[in-house]
C-alpha cells in the first residue's frame, strides 16, 4: 500500500526523498551521508541562491506573484532564525537544502512545495559553494592587500638600511632591508592576482542546469546570474553540476599563498633568533618557556610555517576526491566542502597573523649592517671592478678574487682589510680606487638596474606601489 499524497510517510521516511523510499536510512548510514554538520555554512548563499530563484520563477510566469513573495519573506525569515542562533538543524534533513526548505513550509505552508520547481540539489549546492568560494576569494584579496600594505611600510622605512643578501643561507651579496621587503610585495601580488583571476574565471550562475540536464520549464537564467552577482550563466548543464574547478583554483591559490607566508615565517624564526637578532618580536607574537626562563620562542611564526600543511593537503584531497569520477555529479562530490572550509578559514587567520607580525616587528639596523660587512660579501664587487677598471675577462677577475679572498680568510680579516700590497701581489693592476667598491653602503648603492638593490631603486618602487594599492 502507497501513501496518499495526503497520507504521512512512514516513520523514518524523509519526506524530502518523496514516495520512492519507503523508511528512513540506517543510523550509520544518516552519519555517513549527512553534510548539514558543515554545509549549515553555506546558509546565507542557500537562501539568497532559493531568493533569486523564486523570482524568476515569478517573472517568468512558473510561479504566482503571491507565492514568491510569500517564498521571499519566508526565507528572510529563515535566515534571521539562523543569524540569531535560533535555527534547529536537523541530521534527518541532511543537508541544508532541506533545512531551510523544511523549516519554510514550517513558516508559509503549501507554496514552500514549488520552491524547488526547474532545480535540483545538485545546481543548487553548485550556486551556493560557487557563491561561498567567491566571498573567500574577496577575503583573500583583501587580505593580502593588507598584508602587502604592512610590507610596504617596512621597505619604505628600511629603503637604505644595508642587511646581508643570502643564496643557501650563506652570505652572499649586500643588500637593503627595503629590497628584501619588497621581495614579499611582489610574491603578494601574484598571490593577489590568482585570486583576483580565479574569482574572474569562477564567476558564471550553474543555478537552472538543475540536475544535469537543464529543465522543460521556460527560465530566465540569466536573470538569475545578474540577481547573484555573476557575469553570465554556465553554458553547459552537465559542466555546471559536476564542475569544482573554482574550488580547486581557489586552494591551489591559497596553497601558494600559504607558501609565500611560510618562507617569510621561516625568516622570522631565523631572524629572531639569539644568533641573528635582526628582527624584534614583540609579546604579541612570541611566548614563553614553561622550564627556561629567557626564552622568547617564535610560536606564531612557526605555526604559520606550519599551516601550509593543512591548506596543501586540502588541495590534495580534494584533487584525489575529483580525479576519477564520470559525469556527472555523484555524491563522492559531498566530501568538497570541508577541505575547502578549513583551507579559507586557516588562510584568512595566517594572513591576518601574519600582518599583524609585519606590522609589528622592529629590525635591528645595527645587527643586519654588521652583518651585510661580514662573509666577504663585497666580493662580486670587486669582481666587477676587475672587469670594469681592468677589462680582465670575468671569470679572470673571479679567479683573482677568489685568491684574495683566500688570503683574507688566512689572515682573519675582511677584503677592505687586505693592503693594497697585498692585492698587488695577486695582481699588480689593482689600484686604490678598489676600496671604494667594497663597502657594504657601496655595493648596494652600485646596483642601480631596474629591480635592483639601490636605495634608489627601493624608493621607486616603494612609490609605485603605495599608487598601485592606493
Amino acid at each position: 500500500m502507497t501513501n496518499s499524497p495526503n497520507t504521512p510517510p512512514k516513520s523514518g521516511a524523509n519526506q524530502m526523498w518523496g514516495g520512492r523510499f519507503a523508511s528512513g536510512p540506517d543510523a550509520i548510514m544518516t552519519a555517513i551521508n549527512a553534510s548539514i554538520g558543515f554545509d549549515k555554512r553555506l546558509y546565507a548563499q542557500d537562501i539568497a541562491g532559493s531568493r533569486a530563484h523564486a523570482a524568476m520563477l515569478a517573472a517568468t510566469g512558473i510561479l504566482t506573484s503571491s507565492d514568491a513573495k510569500a517564498i521571499g519573506e519566508g526565507l528572510l525569515t529563515v535566515l534571521s532564525e539562523i543569524e540569531a542562533g535560533n535555527f534547529a538543524f536537523s541530521t534527518a534533513l541532511e543537508d541544508i537544502h532541506m533545512n531551510v526548505e523544511s523549516r519554510l513550509k514550517e513558516i508559509i505552508g503549501a507554496p514552500a512545495g514549488r520552491l524547488h520547481t526547474a532545480r535540483s540539489r545538485n545546481d543548487q549546492v553548485a550556486v551556493d559553494f560557487r557563491l561561498w568560494v567567491r566571498d573567500q576569494c574577496d577575503a583573500a584579496i583583501s587580505g593580502l592587500t593588507a598584508l602587502m600594505q604592512a610590507f610596504l611600510s617596512q621597505a619604505e622605512q628600511g629603503a637604505d638600511w644595508v642587511m646581508p643578501g643570502f643564496t643557501h643561507l650563506q652570505t652572499a651579496q649586500p643588500v637593503t632591508w627595503g629590497h628584501h621587503m619588497l621581495a614579499y610585495v611582489e610574491m603578494l601580488a601574484r598571490d593577489k592576482s590568482r585570486f583576483e583571476d580565479a574569482r574572474k574565471r569562477m564567476n558564471e550562475c550553474p543555478l537552472g542546469a538543475a540536475a544535469l540536464a537543464g529543465t522543460s520549464f521556460p527560465i530566465d537564467r540569466h536573470m538569475t546570474a545578474a540577481a547573484l552577482g555573476f557575469d553570465r550563466p554556465t553554458a553547459n548543464s552537465l559542466d555546471s553540476v559536476s564542475d569544482r574547478d573554482f574550488a580547486l583554483e581557489f586552494l591551489s591559490a591559497s596553497s601558494i599563498c600559504a607558501m609565500h607566508l611560510s618562507r617569510f615565517a621561516e625568516e622570522l624564526v631565523i631572524w629572531s633568533s639569539a644568533q641573528f637578532r635582526f628582527v624584534k618580536l614583540s609579546d604579541k607574537w612570541t611566548t614563553g618557556s614553561s622550564i627556561m626562563p629567557q626564552k622568547k620562542n617564535p610560536d606564531a611564526a612557526e605555526l604559520l610555517r606550519a599551516k601550509l600543511g593543512r591548506i596543501l593537503g586540502a588541495t590534495v584531497a580534494l584533487f584525489t576526491i575529483m580525479k576519477g569520477l564520470a559525469l556527472t555529479y555523484s555524491k563522492d562530490m559531498q566530501e568538497d566542502k570541508e577541505q575547502v572550509f578549513d583551507a579559507a578559514d586557516t588562510l584568512m587567520l595566517a594572513l591576518a597573523a601574519m600582518t599583524g607580525m609585519v606590522s609589528d616587528m622592529s629590525a635591528n639596523r645595527d645587527v643586519l649592517a654588521t652583518s651585510a660587512a661580514s662573509g666577504f660579501s663585497t666580493a662580486t664587487d670587486l669582481a666587477d671592478w676587475l672587469v670594469r677598471a681592468l677589462n680582465l675577462p670575468f671569470r679572470d677577475a673571479h679567479h683573482v678574487t677568489g685568491t684574495l679572498v683566500a688570503m683574507a680568510e688566512k689572515k682573519g680579516c675582511d677584503l677592505p682589510d687586505l693592503s693594497i700590497t697585498e692585492m698587488q701581489s695577486v695582481h699588480d693592476g689593482i689600484t686604490q680606487e678598489v676600496y671604494s667598491v667594497l663597502g657594504v653602503e657601496n655595493s648596494v648603492r652600485s646596483r642601480t638596474s631596474y629591480g635592483g638593490t639601490s636605495p634608489v631603486r627601493v624608493a621607486e618602487q616603494v612609490a609605485r606601489w603605495k599608487t598601485l594599492l592606493g
